[in-house]
C-alpha cells in the first residue's frame, strides 16, 4: 500500500512529453491539376535551392532589358534584401504551424520518473520508492475536427507562400523602376547642367548688353532670375537621384553609405527588346498572388465555418496508464510491479453563455467578409491590368510625338545656327533657341523612362507572368 501511495506520488513530479511529427499532404488529385507533393517535401526542397525565388520573378523576363547591371542588382536583392528574408521566414513559421496542428491528430505520451520516500502514521517503518509513470492520450477524431483544424493551417500556410511571391514581385519591381528613375535623372542633370550653363551666357550678354543700353535692366533682372531657376532645378535632381541611390542600396542589402558606388548604364543606352502585349488573358490574372491568396483565405474561412459547427459535437477521448513502481530500482521494469489502466470517455458542453452559437456566426461573417474581398481582388487585378496596357499605350504614343516634336526644334537650331554664321541673328538668340532642344530633350529622355517603368507595371499587375 504505501509503494502505492509513494509511486502515485511521483507520477505527478516529473513529465516529458513526446509527439510525433510527420508530413502532410496537400492537394487533390484531378485530370486538370499536377498532382502535389507534401508540404514537408516541398518545404525541404526550398531549403535546398533559391530557384523557386527566381521563379516567383520571371528572372529570364528582366533580360529583355539588354543591362547586366540592373538583373545583377535584381539578383542581389533576391540575396540580401532583408523584406524578402523576412517573407521567407513568416512561411517557415507557417510551416512549423502546420506541423504543430498536425500533431493534435495524433496520440501523445507522457514520460515520468522520480524517487520518493514515504512512511504511515503510527508507524516507525518507512520505504524509499522509485515510480515510471506512462500516460497516452488520444482524442478521437471521429467527426474529423482537427483534420479541419489542420485543413485550416495549410490553407494559412498556402496563403503565405503567396505574400511571399508577391514580396519578391513588388522588390524586383522596386529595382528595377528605382534604377531607370536614377539613369533618367543622370541624363536630366547632364541637361540641365547644358541649360544652366546657357542661362548664365545669356545673362551675361543680357548684362553687357544692358551696361551699353541696349537692354532693358528688367530683361537682365529676367534673365538672371532664369538662370538662379536653372541652378535651383539642378540642385533637386541631385537631390532626388541621392535618394533614389540611397533606395536602391537599401532594395539591394547595401549600406547607403556606398550610394554613390552604385554603377548604372547611360541613358543612350537603355534598350528593351521583349514584346509587350496589347491585350491580357483572364488566365494570367487568376495567377496574381493576391488573387491566389484571396482565394486560399477564403477557403480557410469556409473550413473555419465547419469546424465552428463541429464545436456542437461531443470530445471522445481515449486515455491509457502503465505505472511501475518499486522499492529496488533495479525491479522497477517488470509486470509484476506494474499497473496498467485504460480508459476513455466523452465530454459535451450543455451550456456555454452562447460562446458556441457566437463563434459560429462570427466565423460566418469572416467568410462573407473573405468573399467580398475575393470578389475585390478580382476586380482590383483587372482595373490594374487595363491601367496598365493604358499606360503603356498612351505613354507610347506620347513618346512618339515627344521624339518628333524634338526632331523638329534640332531642326530649327540647325536653321538658326546657318542664320547666326550668317550674321541674320545675335549668338544671344542662337542660345535661346538651343534652350529649347534641351528642353525637348528633358522631355524624351522623361518619356522614354516612363515607358520603360510601365513594362514593369505591367509585369507587376500580372504577377509577372510574361
Amino acid at each position: 500500500m504505501k509503494k502505492k501511495i509513494t509511486a502515485l506520488l511521483l507520477a505527478s513530479f516529473i513529465c516529458m512529453n513526446l509527439t510525433p511529427l510527420t508530413c502532410l499532404a496537400i492537394g487533390k488529385n484531378s485530370e486538370n491539376e499536377p498532382k502535389k507533393v507534401s508540404i514537408t517535401k516541398s518545404h525541404k526542397q526550398r531549403a535546398k535551392s533559391d530557384e523557386f525565388k527566381y521563379e516567383y520573378i520571371n528572372y529570364n523576363w528582366w533580360s529583355n532589358f539588354n543591362d547586366e547591371i540592373l538583373t545583377g542588382y535584381i539578383d542581389r536583392a533576391i540575396k540580401n534584401n532583408y523584406d524578402l528574408k523576412m517573407a521567407t521566414i513568416a512561411v517557415d513559421e507557417y510551416y512549423q504551424a502546420v506541423k504543430v496542428q498536425f500533431a493534435n491528430e495524433l496520440p501523445s505520451a507522457n514520460l515520468g520518473g522520480g524517487l520518493g520516500y514515504s512512511k504511515m502514521p503510527s508507524s516507525t517503518n518507512s520505504d524509499w520508492g522509485f515510480s515510471m509513470p506512462v500516460f497516452a492520450s488520444y482524442e478521437l477524431d471521429l467527426f474529423l475536427k482537427n483534420r479541419d483544424k489542420t485543413k485550416m493551417s495549410k490553407k494559412q500556410y498556402e496563403a503565405s507562400l503567396q505574400d511571399e511571391r508577391a514580396a519578391y514581385i513588388s522588390i524586383a519591381s522596386a529595382v528595377g523602376t528605382t534604377y531607370f528613375n536614377i539613369v533618367k535623372l543622370d541624363k536630366m542633370i547632364a541637361l540641365q547642367e547644358e541649360i544652366v550653363q546657357d542661362r548664365k551666357l545669356i545673362y551675361d550678354l543680357m548684362l553687357a548688353r544692358n551696361k551699353e543700353g541696349l537692354t532693358s535692366t528688367s530683361d537682365t533682372v529676367k534673365a538672371n532670375k532664369s538662370y538662379i531657376a536653372g541652378n535651383t532645378d539642378l540642385t533637386e535632381y541631385k537631390k532626388q537621384r541621392t535618394k533614389l541611390l540611397n533606395q536602391l542600396c537599401v532594395l539591394i542589402g547595401e549600406n547607403p553609405n556606398n550610394a554613390e558606388k552604385i554603377t548604372r548604364k547611360s541613358f543612350e543606352e537603355l534598350n528593351f527588346t521583349g514584346a509587350i502585349p496589347t491585350e491580357i488573358q483572364s488566365e494570367v490574372i487568376v495567377k496574381r498572388p493576391d488573387y491566389i491568396k484571396a482565394e486560399k483565405m477564403l477557403e480557410k474561412a469556409g473550413i473555419d465555418v465547419r469546424v465552428a459547427r463541429k464545436e456542437f459535437l461531443p470530445s471522445i477521448n481515449i486515455l491509457g496508464i502503465a505505472m511501475f513502481l518499486a522499492g529496488d530500482i533495479g525491479d522497477l521494469w517488470t509486470t509484476r510491479n506494474m499497473l496498467a489502466a485504460l480508459g476513455g470517455g466523452f465530454n459535451l458542453p450543455i451550456f456555454t453563455g452562447g460562446r458556441r452559437l457566437a463563434t459560429l456566426r462570427m466565423k460566418k461573417d469572416v467568410y462573407e467578409r473573405m468573399l467580398n474581398d475575393y470578389y475585390k481582388t478580382n476586380l482590383t487585378a483587372i482595373q490594374e491590368v487595363n491601367d496598365a496596357l493604358v499606360s503603356i499605350k498612351l505613354d507610347h504614343e506620347k513618346y512618339e510625338d515627344t521624339k518628333k516634336q524634338s526632331d523638329l526644334e534640332r531642326e530649327d537650331f540647325g536653321y538658326s545656327t546657318n542664320k547666326y554664321n550668317q550674321g541674320v541673328i545675335s549668338k544671344l538668340d542662337l542660345v535661346q533657341v538651343k534652350e529649347n532642344v534641351l528642353f525637348t530633350d528633358k522631355q524624351v529622355v522623361n518619356d522614354k523612362v516612363d515607358c520603360l517603368v510601365d513594362y514593369i507595371g505591367l509585369y507587376k499587375a500580372v504577377g509577372s507572368q510574361l
